[in-house]
């Protein structure tokens, strides 16, 4: 039977763009609209999928959901290019950014918006992220710094010293740290939402970054224009991670460590003659470490 969201909400001025970038997910896509259809509610939303070519099965999604608005690629143009061609689309206050790997818990939507807006110094928003297991993904973090950058959420590093003060103190990740908002550097683009007014003065996402860290980019120039960025542990998503990035995780480590690099080299905390080349020497290692435990893994 297909999901529609209700005459009431047609004839309504959205209060909520919901954009979904998908890439050879579809099997995650279903599930994640299944699950955004039945906590929609009576708040009027606008769905709009951005596929980047991945020719699995879209039309059996857009029967189901026939209220989505899809638009495909003829090229994968990576994740901050496509989300940067439906902001052009989007006319709501708030924008939502949500990956297909995703299940929206009920109440979300209305208490993310309600929180928008009556907060509105506060330019992006993340929620409380889980992962399939219902551990805290630590989607809240500081900005990185060199150092960080080697005890990210999966090096290999954290999961060799999981408790190591650095991560501690760069990912929240506890679940005993409450339900209130607070203030933090940058969320995860898994799931955010933005204020339109806020995207309009800090620019959409840097395409340079094809996959991973243009959240991380985002985020700083929010703070850079005076907006607030606010982790807020009440609504909350489940994340299964890599649905799509899976498929090719090659691919997926180079681009997570090309963009690493370009994001020290744009935000530089040491001189850049002395970054580029330790920044070039510690990833190509994480590289070439994270390609063998891959293959290792799925030879396993």
């Amino acid at each position: 039977m297909p999901y529609l969201v209700g005459e009431n909400m047609k004839n309504s001025k959205s209060l909520l763009d919901i954009i979904i970038v998908n890439y050879r997910s579809t099997d995650y896509l279903k599930n994640c609209l299944h699950s955004l259809y039945e906590c929609i509610s009576d708040i009027p939303v606008n769905v709009f999928i951005q596929d980047n070519a991945s020719g699995d099965g879209l039309k059996a999604i857009k029967a189901l959901f026939p209220d989505i608005q899809v638009s495909v690629n003829s090229t994968n143009l990576g994740f901050a290019k496509a989300v940067n061609n439906t902001l052009r689309m989007c006319s709501a206050p708030h924008i939502m950014l949500l990956n297909p790997d995703t299940i929206v818990k009920q109440g979300f939507i209305e208490t993310i918006i309600d929180y928008m807006q009556n907060h509105p110094d506060v330019g992006i928003v993340g929620p409380r992220i889980l992962n399939r297991d219902g551990t805290v993904q630590g989607s809240a973090r500081s900005f990185p710094t060199p150092l960080t950058g080697f005890f990210g959420r999966t090096s290999l590093l954290t999961k060799w010293f999981p408790n190591n003060w650095i991560t501690r103190k760069s990912i929240l990740s506890h679940p005993d740290s409450g339900m209130e908002p607070i203030n933090v550097d940058w969320v995860s683009g898994a799931c955010m939402v933005l204020r339109q007014r806020a995207i309009q003065e800090v620019g959409m996402m840097d395409e340079c970054f094809f996959m991973y860290w243009e959240d991380v980019d985002w985020c700083r120039r929010m703070w850079l224009k005076g907006w607030k960025v606010v982790y807020y542990p009440k609504p909350t998503i489940v994340h299964y991670v890599c649905g799509s990035s899976n498929k090719r995780p090659i691919r997926s480590i180079y681009a997570f460590h090309r963009s690493c690099y370009l994001y020290f080299v744009k935000y530089p905390a040491w001189p850049l003659n002395i970054l580029k080349p330790v920044a070039l020497f510690g990833l190509s290692i994480r590289f070439v470490f994270a390609t063998i435990l891959n293959r290792m893994h799925s030879l396993s």
